[in-house]
């Protein structure tokens, strides 16, 4: 199976590069003409369908290496460092991303898959199509150059005997979060590429109006989803598995996977300014451009061990082949934009400092700026190192200090971005808009003071007060949006306000999907307010001890071993009462395990959740003086929310995904409209963003 999947893998490289330069030959011909015998339509043709088969052959590869980790075929090395007899199935199949070799062969295969599905429905527009399918052979090339000559996940092992077991998967990745989280987040990266490709090729054509955006628009919004449900299923996997009781410690990996979903985050919202007004056009083409360079920096930092974390491999060579192959995108995205900067001219300029497409432009900066701080803080390291001869670290409180303001800022401006009109917004409208929202900040401050929040007490307690404030008040102006829409479709035809929602958003998925997915970030940002509010408790117990953390008492009821063929593992069981009563059914069971294959210790986390707070308890060890087992239990609140806020965004950019209905459908019959409500349709209801 090494011989096969090696072969795919030299195959796949000889297709992709018959499809960037056979690709990128009849493009020209196209352009400037060529000798009568050639055929440049032809010559593309087949380089597209060299494109398709490089899917084949990757498929054929990632097949290869999967079949031989379920197999145990240990005579290659990569299923020696990354599986064993013991493991279980579904960590077999995710051996393929674990180790630096197989998520470099993923990479590939997504990239390939992407590709297969962007040559299929070349017929919309072929020659924008076939711009964008040679673009990607030459990432494609790239990477098929790492598993060929750099990475190889095929070769065997070292003096050609087999040995009868493997070292096993990394303990941290037996986790069932783990056989989706990087193939999601893999998704997102790769995603991206899509965008990038169009965008690069409308510049070098000089493709006319707004329409490879229109073409990329649904590309951009999958891979961004992809990137989002990754990065938090990578917090959920922090939170349930490293047993610290966080779930985002400002890791440079967790770092390099939110910079481009920052970046990704101000271009959907900018290309709108060019689509409505045909502004910015430079702007979202650098920034599909930086989303696209920041992904393959996410990738390099973790496939090169450039970093140090949890997350990384180790230090490797491939870093150079790395850094080679973002000089030389960096290099022909300048020249391009260089040469066609004219064509980017814009259309309209800002009018009104007080207007939807200031807030747009504000919500970029910010963004913008919380990537620059992000990417400042993961590199300094790095810069430091090489430039002093020793690496200093940003740690989480500098990271926090600068972020935890600019997304303060950002949740404000969530709620501004709907109730400001396109062009200049008249004082009447912002008057009428901005009275809800601005009351239910003021009433949520006061009760949560009248409680007992106390903001002078620190930092973090103020930050709080602000974000529960700035969320009810976002909150009333993102569903005063719907209510307003939905009024004016109960008024025009009749239907119950429920179903006169149902058909507002059908008439504009995009605009109110938008909406859903602002109301996810409120929420998730209620989850992350509840930070300042953590409470800890640490003790060594015997059967039958009592420990107090909150509201909550645990009770030792005893501790226990077992064994399997994976691992060995001793936990304690701890019944949960709170005020007296017996809170659960089932006792809590923190564990800690040692697995057989690597003799790595793990922890696994017992964790109570509920929408007031998680009761999470870890097992640390047992005691050097005592031997009894130490409990550590945290009590954080609202972390839940977290979790529930990431949902609402996935359903609200699914729903962004699906056509609005056309004119026809979306119309209704209305008996003498009044003028009033003919005017508040329009602004309500309307098919602008």
């Amino acid at each position: 199976m090494a011989a096969f999947g090696s072969f795919a893998l030299l195959i796949g490289l000889v297709l992709a590069a018959y499809n960037l330069f056979a690709g990128g030959i009849a493009l020209r011909l196209i352009a400037v003409g060529g000798p009568a015998r050639v055929n440049p339509e032809k010559m593309a043709e087949t380089a597209r369908k060299a494109g398709i088969a490089t899917f084949v052959t990757v498929t054929a590869a990632a097949f290869a290496l999967v079949w031989a980790a379920f197999h145990n075929d240990f005579s290659i090395e990569y299923i020696v460092e990354h599986s064993n007899i013991a493991l279980p199935a579904p960590y077999k199949f995710a051996a393929l991303w674990s180790g630096q070799e197989g998520s470099l062969l993923l990479w590939s295969w997504l990239l390939a898959a992407y590709g297969f599905v962007l040559r299929l429905t070349h017929k919309s527009d072929v020659k924008l199509h076939a711009y964008a399918g040679t673009i990607l052979a030459a990432v494609q090339v790239f990477f098929l150059l790492l598993l060929n000559f750099a990475a190889p996940p095929f070769s065997l092992v070292r003096g050609g005997i087999a040995p009868p077991d493997g070292n096993g998967l990394n303990p941290l990745l037996q986790y069932p979060e783990m056989v989706i989280h990087p193939p999601m987040l893999y998704l997102g990266y790769v995603g991206f590429t899509i965008p990038f490709t169009f965008a690069l090729g409308a510049l070098m054509m000089r493709y006319p109006g707004e329409k490879w955006i229109h073409t990329t628009r649904r590309w951009t919004m999958v891979a961004w989803m992809f990137l989002t449900c990754g990065i938090f299923l990578g917090m959920h996997w922090a939170y349930a598995v490293l047993g610290w009781g966080g779930y985002w410690g400002w890791d440079p990996v967790e770092n390099a996977s939110l910079m481009p979903w920052l970046t990704g985050t101000a271009f959907l919202h900018s290309v709108m300014m060019q689509e409505k007004r045909g502004m910015m056009k430079q702007w979202n083409v650098w920034l599909i451009f930086s989303t696209f360079l920041l992904s393959i920096l996410g990738t390099m930092l973790t496939r090169a061990g450039l970093v140090s974390s949890v997350h990384a491999f180790a230090q490797s060579s491939i870093g150079n082949w790395f850094v080679a192959f973002l000089v030389i995108i960096l290099a022909v995205c300048i020249f391009t934009y260089i040469l066609q900067r004219d064509h980017l001219k814009s259309e309209h300029h800002l009018e009104s400092l007080v207007s939807r497409e200031s807030s747009f432009m504000f919500n970029n900066l910010i963004l913008l700026a919380a990537c620059f701080t992000i990417l400042w803080g993961t590199l300094f390291p790095v810069i430091s190192e090489y430039v002093q001869g020793s690496k200093v670290t940003m740690g989480a409180p500098w990271y926090n200090q600068v972020t935890v303001p600019i997304g303060i800022f950002l949740l404000f401006l969530t709620g501004i971005g709907p109730l400001l009109a396109w062009r200049a917004s008249s004082f009447r409208g912002l008057r009428r808009n901005f009275i809800l929202p601005i009351i239910a900040f003021v009433v949520t401050a006061i009760v949560l003071l009248a409680v007992g929040l106390k903001p002078w007490t620190s930092e973090g307690v103020f930050y709080s007060l602000m974000t529960f404030s700035l969320a009810t008040a976002v909150s009333t102006a993102v569903l005063s949006e719907f209510f307003r829409g939905a009024n004016v479709v109960h008024r025009q035809t009749g239907k119950n306000l429920a179903a006169a929602t149902l058909l507002l958003i059908r008439r504009n998925t995009r605009r109110y999907g938008g909406y859903i997915v602002h109301l996810g970030l409120v929420i998730i940002f209620i989850g992350f307010a509840g930070i300042p509010f953590n409470r800890s408790a640490e003790q060594a117990m015997a059967p039958g001890d009592t420990m107090n953390v909150g509201p909550y008492t645990l009770k030792n009821l005893g501790n226990t071993q077992e064994s399997n063929a994976n691992y060995d593992t001793e936990f304690s069981l701890l019944d949960v009462y709170e005020n007296g009563k017996k809170v659960l059914n089932q006792p809590m069971a923190p564990e800690k395990r040692v697995y057989a294959a690597s003799g790595t210790p793990q922890t696994m986390v017992a964790n109570h959740s509920t929408l007031r707070w998680d009761l999470y308890v870890i097992y640390e060890g047992r005691d050097a003086t005592t031997d009894l087992p130490i409990i550590k239990a945290f009590l954080n609140p609202l972390v839940s929310w977290i979790w529930i806020g990431l949902a609402i965004m996935v359903f609200g950019t699914l729903v962004a995904l699906v056509p609005s209905l056309n004119p026809s459908r979306a119309a209704v019959t209305v008996v003498k409209p009044s003028p009033a409500v003919t005017a508040e349709a329009m602004n309500a209801v309307g098919s602008g963003d």
